[in-house]
């Protein structure tokens, strides 16, 4: 049997149905989803200028872009329609850091979340030892959960600008033979955005996991067992005193409860003897 079906067997992984463990393993998957869309973009649009003279035409002008998105370095050479010049244009923006930022989040939450499920699966026992590795668990989702969120809204703001940039009909603005009502400019293919939307989307999911598990993780730490027995201490405290201060029934029924004989009445040699009293007096009449 191999080793993996071994751990299998002896139900190492069993820690993988706990909610602490199966987020890390989904935060891990979509870390991976995150800088893959992201990093691994490359796309392109493709314009056509028809100029009054045909020779000076051109209708297939390309323009690649990828990640990280410096588009103000990516430049391209169009007809002017006057002659055999050309004009030499580049894309407007620049959203690198607001890509780079996400990627690299991304990056390191994988490597994290990778770590982090090795842990809980091979060394469950030494993670619960002592205080120390949930707290700094704790602290590190705590930090990528903000990070997750700064990030993914900034990849959003960048990623808006990109779609405005690589716009085709912005585009042709930048061309000064598209100025002139007798030439023809027209978009061919506009770029495709849909895995840097997916990208986004799969951002704001990570900071939901994250978000999300800092309270499974918190449950692992010193802080949420000294809160527990805080509020525990008080109720045992309460209830203690209630049992010692209470009534009592057997203290009640032998000193402080009412003495049923000697409020009734007279004990029964008294009474004997206060009855004795009339018979005597009956013989001597």
């Amino acid at each position: 049997m191999d080793p993996v079906s071994q751990l299998a067997s002896a139900g190492t992984f069993r820690a993988l149905k706990e909610p602490l463990a199966f987020l890390r393993a989904l935060e891990l998957l979509f870390a991976i989803f995150a800088f893959a869309t992201c990093g691994g973009y490359s796309g392109g649009l493709r314009l056509s200028v028809d100029c009054v003279n045909k020779t000076e035409s051109n209708l297939s002008i390309d323009i690649a872009f990828a990640y990280p998105f410096r588009l103000h370095q990516v430049t391209f050479e169009v007809p002017t329609c006057e002659g055999k010049e050309r004009q030499k244009l580049a894309l407007t923006g620049d959203s690198s850091s607001s890509a780079e930022f996400f990627v690299t989040v991304a990056v390191f939450a994988f490597l994290y979340s990778l770590a982090a499920t090795v842990v809980y699966i091979f060394f469950q026992n030494k993670y619960r030892e002592n205080n120390r590795g949930p707290l700094i668990d704790f602290i590190v989702t705590v930090v990528f959960s903000f990070l997750w969120l700064v990030g993914s809204s900034a990849w959003a703001k960048g990623l808006s600008d990109v779609k405005v940039a690589t716009d085709p009909k912005e585009v042709l603005l930048l061309m000064s033979a598209c100025k002139q009502p007798s030439n023809k400019c027209m978009a061919v293919h506009s770029p495709v955005m849909s895995s840097l939307n997916t990208s986004v989307v799969f951002g704001f999911l990570n900071f939901i996991l994250w978000a999300g598990n800092i309270w499974f993780v918190f449950k692992e730490t010193g802080w949420h067992s000294s809160g527990q027995r805080y509020l525990s201490d008080p109720m045992e405290k309460h209830s203690g005193s209630y049992s010692h201060g209470g009534y009592n029934q057997d203290s009640y029924g032998s000193s402080g409860g009412y003495d049923q004989q000697a409020s009734m009445g007279p004990s029964s040699d008294e009474f004997g003897q206060q009855s004795s009293a009339p018979a005597s007096f009956t013989n001597q009449i």
